[in-house]
């Protein structure tokens, strides 16, 4: 048996939505991280500031031990005065999703220069950008690509703003991050560290691997876990952990998104390992993203625990009825007293 103890992460990327979702569904997040970047695209949506402290209590009211780093969600209606206003009442990032990209994204942002006052509102008062990196009309495998023109020219215009691109799937985003200044980062997802498209449409198709942005190419994936275990702080972890109920996504439109929330430690500990780079792990679970949003790092640690002859696998669904990555499959490494872990039939 192999320990790990890292100081206790966070998560700069998570949905949480809101009413009984939230109430099954935060717990593991509480479980395994201190903070989490919650993201504004619930029904509704959070759009203004007067709903953030309402969504924030209803977080803490599900998962008191964790600490809600709240967002404000652009729409063509915001204006510099709500992003003033939302930062007032606790908002460190706003989240940009250009309209139709994803899930309850269908009144988001059809023109994003229209939106250049918020970004130099956001300049000045030093709130982050976060960017889901896809233009919606092009073909699927492209939408990362062909936005990347786009975040190049936001960061021309306002090149004070702190620019995150949220869950990179594709080299070609790595290598613009990595070419950028220090204030264009990225966050990268567990399971876009572990699987492509093979994943989910190569033999029978797999709904609970579905997401946005799609996984892509066998290069992109190296890429990605090249970037995650490099240490170069521009890369950290945002899980895009995005609960749906079971039914909603074995059916014929299915929803996109992977709940990892429950086996994001866990797999990225495999994932680390495989690159001999367990010593990096912290960094980018604990110190790097921290450090981007100018936050102070965690207090306290949590523990990793590899079994080498284990027969734990992970349940095949939980409470609630959602379905967690890796549902069904074998892992060595744990966290203690990881609440979703089963022994073999």
């Amino acid at each position: 048996m192999k320990t790990l103890a890292i100081r206790r992460p966070d998560d700069f990327h998570v949905h949480l939505r809101n009413g009984d979702m939230l109430e099954n569904v935060a717990k593991f997040t509480e479980r395994h991280f201190a903070r989490a970047l919650v993201m504004p695209n619930t029904m509704p949506p959070i759009v203004t500031a007067e709903q953030i402290p309402f969504y924030r209590r209803e977080i803490k009211q599900a998962a008191p031990n964790l600490e809600p780093l709240m967002t404000i969600k652009l729409t063509m209606r915001t204006t510099p005065e709500t992003i003033e206003k939302a930062m007032a009442a606790g908002a460190i990032a706003a989240k940009m999703y250009p309209e139709g990209v994803t899930t309850n994204s269908n009144d988001a942002v059809s023109s994003i220069e229209s939106l250049y006052p918020v970004f130099g509102c956001m300049e000045y008062n030093g709130m982050v950008l976060c960017i889901h990196g896809e233009l919606p009309e092009g073909f699927v495998l492209d939408r990362e690509w062909a936005f990347l023109e786009t975040l190049e020219a936001i960061h021309q215009r306002f090149p004070a703003l702190r620019i995150v691109l949220e869950h990179v799937t594709t080299d070609d985003a790595v290598q613009t991050v990595k070419r950028l200044p220090p204030n264009v980062a990225a966050t990268i997802t567990v399971h876009h560290l572990m699987i492509t498209l093979d994943d989910v449409v190569g033999g029978f198709l797999q709904p609970h691997h579905f997401c946005k942005p799609i996984p892509k190419r066998d290069k992109d994936l190296v890429a990605l876990v090249e970037a995650a275990t490099s240490g170069n702080p521009k890369f950290f972890l945002g899980t895009d952990s995005a609960p749906h109920l079971k039914e909603n996504k074995e059916c014929g439109s299915g929803c996109a998104g992977v709940f990892t929330a429950p086996v994001a430690l866990a797999c990225l500990a495999k994932v680390f390992e495989d690159e001999e780079s367990l010593d990096r792990l912290e960094d980018f679970t604990s110190t790097f993203g921290a450090n981007f949003y100018g936050l102070p790092l965690n207090e306290g640690q949590i523990v990793l625990v590899k079994h080498d002859n284990d027969d734990g696998y992970v349940v095949d669904h939980l409470a609630g009825g959602v379905v967690p990555f890796m549902a069904g499959k074998r892992l060595q490494w744990w966290v203690s007293q990881n609440a979703i872990r089963k022994e073999q039939p």
